[in-house]
């Protein structure tokens, strides 16, 4: 694993050496990718990149943030790095392929898995709040503490972190699917517990004014009901 860090770690921080044509690829990326035991999800404005082994349960590292494409130059702005959280608040430039469902940075290729369908929740979201006993409890999302989950069509992360302080709290992945208001998670990989691994959790899900409403009960058989807002 330590050999597939330092190849593939260098994907979203430094340039390389393959022109993109045309001005309008942007909405190519979105969706998932992945190249051996790396995922990585590309929703609307922001990314996140997963490095970790479901055979053996080992979770190795994750960075992401907000990207951004033109001039022929994929723009990044690190807000989480677990491997180095001294590059986080870095914006970096780099040049990228991408050709249907094959895209090459730094001459290693990722195929696509899904292209932004058809889960429902596709996109990134902020936890915002939650009920209990009745009762609502927001959250300032602009805060520099946040859990942030990216949802492609078929893949999902959850990310918890500090964007100024570059504090990583943890980090869960995997599939997911949306059924008849039926929100099912089947966990690929998770930072803070390697059991967890292969569990699958179903949820309710309601969006309401545009908010996910996430309701069930958590993993310890505990009630919850979750507020996550749309992230711009």
């Amino acid at each position: 694993m330590k050999n597939t860090y330092n190849s593939f770690i260098v994907l979203l921080a430094f340039v390389i050496s393959y022109p993109v044509s045309g001005q309008n690829e942007k909405a190519n990326f979105n969706g998932a990718w992945r190249s051996v035991d790396v995922v990585i999800i590309f929703s609307g404005n922001f990314f996140s990149y997963a490095l970790f082994e479901t055979e053996s349960k080992s979770f190795e590292g994750t960075y992401g943030g907000a990207w951004s494409y033109e001039n022929q130059m994929l723009n990044l702005f690190m807000e989480y790095n677990t491997f180095d959280n001294t590059v986080v608040g870095q914006k970096i430039d780099k040049q990228a392929k991408i050709n249907a469902d094959n895209l090459i940075i730094e001459g290693h290729e990722f195929t696509r898995i899904d292209n932004g369908l058809p889960g429902a929740l596709e996109g990134a979201w902020l936890f915002s709040g939650r009920k209990r006993d009745g009762e609502i409890q927001t959250r300032d999302t602009d805060q520099p503490r946040k859990t942030m989950k990216i949802l492609s069509g078929t893949r999902f992360q959850w990310i918890a972190y500090n964007v100024e302080t570059g504090a990583f709290s943890g980090t869960g992945g995997g599939t997911y699917s949306t059924i008849d208001n039926q929100y099912t998670e089947i966990i690929d990989f998770f930072s803070r517990d390697s059991s967890r691994v292969g569990a699958s959790l179903t949820f309710n899900y309601e969006l309401i004014d545009g908010v996910w409403n996430h309701s069930g009960l958590n993993s310890r058989g505990e009630p919850l009901y979750e507020f996550w807002s749309p992230r711009e």
